[in-house]
C-alpha cells in the first residue's frame, strides 16, 4: 500500500461522517376519524405548539356515495372543516362553516397555526377559482372564537391592491415581527404582509422582488431564465434566521427573500414537470438551525428534503398512487417537534398521513 493511500484511509477512519438525512415510514393507521363522519379534500394540515395536528377539509367535495342519505344513520356525514388531533391520532376537537362577522370560505384552502395558538384560513382553488371573488383570510382561536378577517369577498382590486386578497394559498406568522406573510396567490402575484394582529397592511413584493404585475403571460418557461412574475404563488414560511421561501408552484421553482422583499436565490424543482407543479408547500426540519426544507412536489407524488444551506436535494419519499406512503394531489406538508412528518392530499387523493422519522 502507498503512503499516500494509507494517509488516505486513515484521514477516512478519524473523520466524522455528516448526519444522514432522515428516513421515514407510513402509520397507515393514522389519524383515528370518528365513526360517524368522513374526509372530503383535505388541503390544509399544521403543528400547533403542543404537536397537536390540526387539518382542514373540504366538506362540499363529497361525493353522493359518501354521505348518508338519512340522519340516523352510523356513517357517515361530512366532518367539520377545521379538525385537531394528537399526535397519537386522536380527535380532540371541530368547528367551522358560516357565522356571524365573517365570511367562511367557500374553497377552504390554507390552514396555519401561529406562535400563539391562532388558527388562520384562506379560501382558494377549489370550484370558484374562475370567479376571482374569494378574497379573504379568516383568524380564529383554536376553540374557533372569530378573531379578524382581511379583505372581503368580490372585493379584489389586483395584485395591486393592499386591502383585499385573491385566492390566497398559504400563510405564516413570523414571531419577531408579529407578521403575517401570504403566499397571494392564484389569481394575484405576489407575497404580501400585513400586522397578524391589526390585520393593517406592510408592504408586498413580485418574483425576484419586482412589482407584481398581472398582465404579464404565465405561459410556463420549462428552461432558461426563470419568468419575471410568481406563476400560482402556493407556499410560505419564514425560518428562524429571518429567510422568506416561497412555493412557486407552476414556475417549480422555490425563491428565498429577505423580510422585507429582498431577492436572495432561487433553484428549480423537477422543472420539465407539467402536471400540476412541483413547487407546494415547504416545512422545515424541527432542529434550531432547521438543516432541512422539506417541499411537496405533487406533480410527481413525492417529498423531497433539500439541505438548507447548499439547496441540494438529500432525501425524497413517495410516488403517485393511492396505498398508503403515495400521493394523489399532494397538497400540503408539516414536520412536528419530532422531525415526524404529516401530509395532505386533494383532488382524489382526500386524506392525511403520517410519516415516521426513523
Amino acid at each position: 500500500m502507498s503512503v499516500v493511500l494509507a494517509e488516505r484511509l486513515a484521514a477516512r477512519a478519524v473523520t466524522p461522517a455528516g448526519p444522514r438525512a432522515p428516513t421515514y415510514e407510513v402509520d397507515p393507521s393514522w389519524p383515528k376519524i370518528p365513526k360517524q363522519w368522513t374526509l372530503g379534500q383535505v388541503s390544509g394540515v399544521a403543528i400547533d405548539e403542543r404537536d397537536h395536528v390540526w387539518i382542514l377539509q373540504r366538506p362540499w367535495s363529497l361525493g353522493t356515495d359518501e354521505v348518508a342519505l338519512n340522519a340516523e344513520a352510523e356513517c357517515c356525514t361530512a366532518a367539520p372543516p377545521v379538525m385537531e388531533f394528537t399526535p397519537e391520532g386522536e380527535y380532540v376537537r371541530g368547528w367551522g362553516g358560516s357565522g356571524t362577522g365573517f365570511e367562511w370560505p367557500a374553497d377552504e384552502h390554507g390552514l396555519h397555526v401561529d406562535y400563539k395558538g391562532n388558527v388562520w384560513l384562506s379560501s382558494a382553488g377549489g370550484p370558484r377559482l374562475p370567479q376571482k371573488t374569494e378574497n379573504q383570510l379568516l383568524k380564529f382561536t383554536r376553540d374557533g372564537k372569530f378573531l379578524l378577517q382581511i379583505g372581503h369577498r368580490g372585493a379584489s382590486r389586483g395584485s395591486l391592491d393592499t386591502v383585499n386578497l385573491n385566492n390566497a394559498a398559504d400563510m405564516f406568522v413570523y414571531p419577531p415581527t408579529n407578521e403575517l406573510f401570504v403566499a397571494d396567490g392564484y389569481v394575484n402575484r405576489r407575497v404580501i404582509v400585513y400586522d397578524a394582529d391589526a390585520g393593517t397592511f406592510k408592504r408586498m413584493w413580485g418574483a425576484y422582488g419586482n412589482r407584481p404585475d398581472d398582465q404579464v403571460s404565465n405561459m410556463q418557461q420549462p428552461t432558461g431564465a426563470g419568468a419575471l412574475q410568481f406563476n400560482t404563488v402556493h407556499g410560505i414560511r419564514v425560518s428562524n434566521d429571518g429567510h422568506v421561501y416561497v412555493a412557486d408552484r407552476l414556475n417549480n421553482r422555490i425563491q428565498i427573500f429577505s423580510l422585507q422583499g429582498k431577492f436572495e436565490r432561487e433553484f428549480f424543482i423537477e422543472r420539465r414537470t407539467k402536471l400540476l407543479g412541483t413547487a407546494f408547500s415547504i416545512a422545515f426540519s424541527e432542529d434550531a438551525e432547521q438543516r432541512y426544507l422539506y417541499i411537496a412536489d405533487a406533480g410527481n407524488g413525492r417529498i423531497r428534503l433539500f439541505d438548507r444551506q447548499t439547496l441540494q436535494e438529500v432525501q425524497s419519499f413517495g410516488r403517485i398512487g393511492r396505498y398508503a406512503g403515495q400521493f394523489v394531489f399532494l397538497h400540503n406538508v408539516a414536520v412536528d417537534s419530532r422531525g415526524n412528518v404529516y401530509t395532505s392530499e386533494v383532488g382524489g387523493g382526500r386524506r392525511v398521513q403520517k410519516f415516521i422519522r426513523r
